[in-house]
């Protein structure tokens, strides 16, 4: 997989429902829900649908290199 194939996926996934887990620093998980509201050159962005529906964004890379998955 390559980061060109993986901006085409989060494209064609804009505005579905979807579930992450996120492998963040010195081993903590988050795994949460959110729709990705916008795609850029380098980035996407995820608003979360949480109480307080936070807004995150992450690079293509970071799929690539398995820091985010997408669960299905």
């Amino acid at each position: 997989m390559n980061v060109e194939k993986i901006r085409n996926e989060m494209s064609q996934k804009k505005g579905k429902l979807l579930k992450f887990k996120f492998n963040g620093a010195r081993n903590q998980i988050e795994e949460f829900e959110g729709r990705i509201i916008d795609t850029y050159p380098a980035v996407f962005i995820i608003e979360t649908q949480t109480q307080d529906n936070r807004i995150k964004s992450f690079t293509y890379s970071d799929i690539l290199i398995e820091n985010l998955e997408i669960i299905e």
